[in-house]
């Protein structure tokens, strides 16, 4: 486990250290493109990037499948079975890329209609549009492989090669957006380094796995020999859609049952709680090949043991983001925004409820994924009609409050009950009881860490609405009392606090 232990620490540092980069990056060179570019050209790259994004959901499924087909090869060195599963995924990724092609050529002949009130001509947008279709089809036609890298437990690396070209194009571009003002040569530059960040990446992938060779040709024969790759496909096509469907349908239920103020009111508290979660996700998000190989060695032992320490690790996680959340965000909104844009503290709670649940969900997540047990294709239909149902019937009666309800309720019934039974009953083949017992430490320590904890918040002689020092002081004897507090009880209480520390500490000795 060491070995595994250390590549997930690596991948997390690079993660991390990108996060902080790009974040700096992302807002300074916002400032820059509105300035230079104007707001409609960058309101262009957003349309068009969603635009995108609803034509990349033909992919929804097989990434992950093939990630699962992957793990015990890697595991036992199985060279030419992991030619053979990467052929397979280039015979279909042929076929995605060439249908994401055709539908992107389709989209494009209504932009007269789609565009007819932009201020920008047809020919930067069919330009821009082209440019960013191309990059994609990339991935398809050409960057499949680094899959590989992702399964084998070397994400890093993907992040080095690309985050580092993207850091160096950003920055490229805000040099030419402030000197020339040229949209053509900003959008040349995005193209450009999708090819260099593709050419990089795939040298390297070559020079890490020498003895690769894969064939789409043959890819179309092979697989016959791998039906379970299109069964496990099909099953995770589902889920994905499920949590695509729900993770953007926030804004339009808001819109038709509230306002399109509210959307924007409902997006800021978004913007915070999306990038305090992605700095956790850099730290926690590269684990999951590691688990998938664990579970391919099959020692079931070692592998509760690493269930225990992940479940408390992403817990105490959820916990910190909640305590933060709860007590900070609305003076926060308050310095950024203004006392306007602050909204009824209920969502606020539904909100830290919802997080709650979906970040202490990972460790359970991580192993379904790696067990491969996405049969149970009638949880993600279950939970989009429950989602959906109280969604429109609370929606109507109290805006985004019962929109809110909604998410939360399905995600209780199916993420929080159903999940751990399936994973425990299909995958561990032991009585969900075992998880209830322990879990129920680690929801005991979350709720009772962050009342005491709040409990204590209004003894600090600050006031966070004063000036934005006073809330950063505020903030910092807050999370400190918090984190004393939590990851005491954590470390006496929970089950598996203390091994994931010892696994840590003879990680880095080593």
């Amino acid at each position: 486990m060491s070995g595994r232990l250390h590549k997930s620490i690596l991948n997390a540092e690079v993660n991390l250290v990108f996060y902080f980069l790009t974040l700096f990056l992302a807002f300074f060179s916002r400032k820059i493109f509105l300035d230079c570019l104007g707001a409609d050209f960058i309101g262009l790259t957003g349309t068009l990037g969603n635009i995108l994004g609803y034509l990349n959901l033909a992919e929804l499924g097989i990434t992950a499948s093939i990630g699962y087909f992957l793990f015990k090869p890697l595991q036992s060195n199985n060279r030419q079975e992991i030619q053979d599963i990467l052929s397979v995924l280039g015979y279909l990724y042929n076929w995605i890329g060439s249908i994401i092609l055709a539908g992107g050529i389709i989209i494009s002949m209504f932009f007269p209609l789609i565009f007819a009130h932009a201020k920008l001509g047809l020919g930067i947008i069919y330009f821009a549009f082209y440019s960013f279709l191309g990059s994609a089809l990339i991935g398809y036609f050409i960057n499949f492989r680094q899959i590989l890298l992702t399964a084998d437990q070397k994400k890093y690396l993907v992040a080095i090669y690309f985050q580092s070209a993207n850091i160096i194009k950003i920055i490229l571009q805000i040099y030419l957006a402030y000197t020339y003002k040229n949209l053509y040569l900003w959008v040349g530059i995005e193209f450009l380094f999708g090819i260099i960040g593709c050419i990089t990446l795939n040298w390297k992938i070559n020079q890490e796995y020498p003895w690769l060779h894969v064939s789409k040709k043959q890819g179309k024969f092979l697989i016959k020999k791998y039906p379970d790759v299109i069964t496990k496909t099909k099953q995770v096509f589902i889920h994905k859609i499920k949590d695509f469907v729900l993770v953007k349908s926030d804004e339009l239920f808001i819109f038709l049952f509230v306002s399109l103020k509210m959307v924007a009111f409902y997006g800021n508290y978004m913007i915070v709680i999306s990038k305090l979660i992605s700095l956790f996700s850099a730290v926690t998000g590269s684990v999951g090949a590691s688990i998938g190989n664990l579970v391919a060695e099959g020692n079931k032992q070692n592998m509760m043991k690493v269930f225990w320490e992940f479940t408390t690790i992403q817990h105490t996680i959820a916990a910190i983001l909640c305590f933060s959340l709860y007590n900070f965000t609305e003076p926060f909104i308050y310095h950024w925004l203004g006392s306007d844009y602050i909204m009824d503290h209920r969502i606020l709670i539904l909100l830290i409820i919802f997080i709650y649940i979906t970040n202490s969900r990972n460790s359970v997540d991580s192993f379904n994924y790696a067990y491969g047990l996405y049969a149970d294709v009638w949880s993600a239909w279950a939970e989009l009609i429950i989602n959906v149902s109280i969604t429109i019937i609370g929606g109507l009666k109290w805006g985004i409050i019962g929109i809110l309800l909604g998410k939360n309720v399905s995600l209780l019934a199916i993420v929080v009950l159903w999940k751990p039974y399936y994973l425990f009953t299909a995958g561990f083949k032991d009585s969900v009881s075992i998880y209830w017992k322990g879990v129920a430490r680690n929801y005991a320590i979350s709720i009772g860490t962050f009342t005491v904890a709040t409990y204590l918040m209004q003894f600090i002689p600050i006031s966070p609405y004063k000036t934005i020092g006073s809330w950063i002081s505020y903030a910092i004897i807050g999370i400190t009392t918090y984190l004393v507090i939590n990851l005491t009880s954590t470390l006496l209480l929970a089950k598996g606090a203390k091994d994931s520390i010892n696994r840590i500490k003879n990680s880095r000795k080593k």
